[in-house]
Order: structure tokens, then sequence, then C-alpha cells
């Protein structure tokens, strides 16, 4: 397998998965503002919408969107626990968090990276994180990880996101569950070398 990525987009989140796996993969950059790979290939022949991440599967196959690919990445390592047995409701609820970070918390913080960006725009944005940061915070009094115990490709999503607030300069201090969970999982060896391996670190 081969994963496109940017160093630091969202593209960490299966990053992180597939070194939580333990999986054999290739990575290979993607310069988004030019659609050029590191290796010089057009990106858009890999993924026409032009954006991270891309996953190039052993059969040649190509697989988009963050959320799809990190539970592709996980049923390949059931053994990991990265995702619940595909038809069990904590299944769904792992489904639930993926698209609650996905269209609550990383699209609220692309008011902040994209360069057409109005100040009406970045300060209903700002107070969409704000409220939806205070559901996750609470959501994480009682528990180390979105599903409970165990670290889950939710988890390295919203890692993900959670990492970007420094470059807005979003003030996490509130939320002390979160910031708290953010060390939790930094402090994972394959948090680390999927950071280390996006220069990261």
């Amino acid at each position: 397998m081969k994963l496109y990525f940017k160093p630091g987009a969202c593209s960490l989140s299966p990053h992180i998965a597939l070194e939580e796996a333990g999986l054999k993969y290739e990575s290979e950059t993607v310069d988004l503002a030019t659609k050029v790979t590191g290796s010089g290939a057009n990106y858009l022949e890999v993924n026409p919408n032009g954006y991270v991440p891309a996953l190039v599967l052993d059969s040649g196959e190509v697989l988009t969107e963050g959320p799809a690919i990190v539970q592709y990445i996980a049923d390949l390592a059931p053994e990991k626990k990265l995702a619940p047995a595909n038809g069990s409701l904590e299944r769904y609820r792992l489904q639930s968090w993926l698209n609650f970070i996905g269209t609550e918390l990383h699209k609220s913080a692309t008011a902040f990276f994209h360069p057409m960006s109005k100040d009406d725009w970045k300060a209903a944005a700002k107070l969409n994180l704000e409220r939806r940061f205070g559901h996750v915070n609470a959501h994480l009094a009682d528990k180390p990880y979105l599903l409970g115990e165990d670290f889950s490709v939710a988890d390295g999503y919203l890692f993900t996101v959670l990492g970007w607030m420094k470059f807005i300069k979003f003030d996490l201090s509130p939320y002390p569950n979160l910031i708290a969970f953010q060390e939790r999982a930094a402090a994972r060896p394959a948090v680390q070398a999927a950071m280390k391996a996006e220069g990261l670190v």
C-alpha cells in the first residue's frame, strides 16, 4: 500500500492508523498547491479531487477520504482493536465520532487555513469549535479515549485536528480533558513514528 500525504494535514490520521496497525506501507508527500507528488508525479491522476489523503491498495485501487481509509486500515488488523467489529453498535459509535470530527471539528478548522476566509467566517468557526470541543471535553472526563479504554482510529483523527490548534492560536486551556488526551495520544509509539515520518517531531 502507499499513502499519499501532506505533513501535518488530515492525512496524519491514516498515517497514525497504519503505524498503529503495524502494516507494511510506503508513503509519498504531495504538494497541494502544485498537485505534484514527491516523486514528481501528477497527483490528480491518483486522486482527481487533488487533496489528501489517498491510499493506493495492493490491488492498485485507490481509496480516498480519511474516515473510510482509517476504517479500511483498522479492518486489516482486527487484533489491534483500532475499530470495533463491523455490524456492532460500537462500530456505529466509531463512525459517529469520525463524522463528528470531520464535519464539526475538521471543517470548522478549515476556515483558519483557507486563503479566502473572511473574519466573519473565522468568528463563526471559532464559536463552533468552542461548543464542539466542550462536548468532547465532557465526553473524555471519565475515559482515556473516545470509545473507552482502547485507542481507535477516531482518536488518531481527533489528535490530528487538535494538533492544528496551535497554528490557529486556539486556546485549549478551557478543555483540560482534551489536553490530557492530546498528551496521552502523543506518547504512543505509533503516533510518534507517524509524526517523525512527517517531520513534525
